[in-house]
């Protein structure tokens, strides 16, 4: 039986406003703007006192549906404008960007939203064709190029130590340019002298998430997130993946508990469990399985042929890659090879793959409630996804459903903590800067 007793910090919850195919409908409607449904979702989710808003990002066209129509940064910028106290996450790739300029754009989303910023990193698995005519590097080098990205654009947002700008009593500020220094970063990939041009921000650094689950991205990510975005399918995958990151960021002198572990629920409500599970069963039925063999194979990292073979039987183990071979989602592909090598059929697979690795259930709110309270009581969860408040029906679910039963719980708060998207996380204070130390 799950125990009733709760640790000191609520779960947190964050719902996604980017993606949905509701953008190409808004693009040819000259009376509507692409951010009509993403102001309706935003403000829906504030008064029921959701922590953040998540904007995902895709660089190809077509790679996962509308994914990537609208680009993250400018979308949540002008959500901003429409929302007082909930976190604004946005993915944006190391790859394909300068540092400096990923400084410059976080810096201003944090000023514009008076704090409530945060940076979900991310080195891309494709969309390479758009920015040159190279290969993508391999997830070595592009995690190599992250870590440098995330040591400059931290050093830039602490170039402004404490002092550097304080209030001259009539309106004004006063800048004391001796405490705004230099960071003189000298990397295999980035040179960059800094300090950075932008004031020093209302959260000091915009929130940092990561995402990637390869051994790079668990490196990376024990390193310099707050919290991670996972893919973790089942209780045990939970566990292994949160001992693990946990125990190496300790390795590191990372505080207890971080990064924080952030995980997509893919949920499906009935009212009844049985009308949850016709809702399941519908679905699956009436799922193209030819359109599913392909999106598979691009779960196994795109070269894996699984057209001629039966639905109702494991997959040969010899077709199954190599995870070193392998240079696009490396981490997702690990999923889907762990899954296939338990013996689960095609179709089986096939249908998970839906979910591309992500934790799904269904039920009544009250047994969805459960499964995210025993990951919550087990500590592999401090974060989770409550989706679909653009959909009236799921909506009605979650906001008088799920969120009350949690809250009923207190597994979940009931109201906002402090100004910042730092302060509502319940976040551990960050290091001191080096701009403070020399200035001290």
């Amino acid at each position: 039986m799950v125990s009733r007793s709760r640790p000191r910090r609520h779960l947190k919850t964050v719902t996604g406003v980017s993606g949905g195919t509701d953008i190409y409908a808004a693009a040819v409607d000259p009376a509507r703007s692409t951010l009509d449904t993403a102001i309706t979702v935003a403000k829906i989710a504030e008064e029921n006192k959701i922590d953040a808003l998540f904007a995902a990002d895709l660089l190809s066209f077509g790679a996962q549906g509308a994914i990537g129509a609208q680009e993250p940064l400018i979308y949540l910028s002008a959500l901003s404008a429409v929302t007082t106290h909930i976190g604004l996450i946005a993915t944006v790739t190391t790859t394909f960007h300068h540092p400096y300029n990923l400084a410059r754009l976080f810096g201003t989303l944090d000023h514009v939203s008076n704090g409530r910023s945060a940076w979900n990193a991310v080195t891309s698995s494709l969309g390479e064709e758009n920015y040159s005519d190279q290969e993508l590097p391999n997830p070595e080098q592009r995690y190599a190029r992250a870590a440098e990205s995330l040591e400059v654009v931290h050093a830039l947002f602490d170039s402004w130590g404490r002092g550097a700008l304080t209030p001259d009593g009539r309106g004004g500020a006063v800048l004391d340019p001796a405490r705004v220094r230099p960071i003189d970063y000298r990397g295999d990939h980035f040179t960059v002298r800094g300090p950075l041009n932008i004031p020093s921000l209302p959260q000091r650094r915009p929130v940092q998430f990561q995402a990637g689950q390869s051994a790079g991205g668990v490196e990376l990510g024990a390193r310099y997130a707050e919290s991670v975005f996972t893919s973790l399918t089942t209780l045990d995958d939970a566990l292994t993946y949160t001992h693990r990151i946990r125990a190496r960021a300790r390795e590191l002198g990372r505080p207890e508990g971080l990064p924080y572990i952030f995980s997509s629920f893919h949920a499906t409500y009935g009212a009844t469990e049985a009308e949850a599970a016709r809702l399941v069963r519908e679905q699956e039925e009436s799922f193209d399985f030819e359109a599913g063999r392909r999106l598979l194979a691009d779960m196994f990292g795109g070269g894996v042929d699984l057209a001629d073979l039966p639905l109702d039987r494991p997959i040969p183990e010899s077709l199954l890659p190599e995870l070193d071979s392998v240079h696009r989602r490396r981490g997702r592909v690990e999923i889907f090879v762990r899954l296939a090598a338990s013996g689960r059929t095609l179709r089986e697979l096939i249908l998970e793959a839906r979910h591309t690795g992500h934790w799904s259930a269904a039920g009544t709110p009250e047994q969805l409630a459960d499964a995210i309270e025993e990951r919550y009581r087990a500590g592999v969860l401090d974060i989770v996804t409550v989706s679909g408040l653009d959909d009236p029906r799921t909506r009605d679910f979650v906001t008088n459903g799920l969120l009350p039963e949690l809250r009923r719980r207190d597994i979940v708060g009931s109201d906002y903590l402090g100004a910042t998207f730092r302060e509502n996380l319940e976040l551990p204070p960050l290091p001191d800067s080096v701009t403070d130390r020399v200035a001290v």
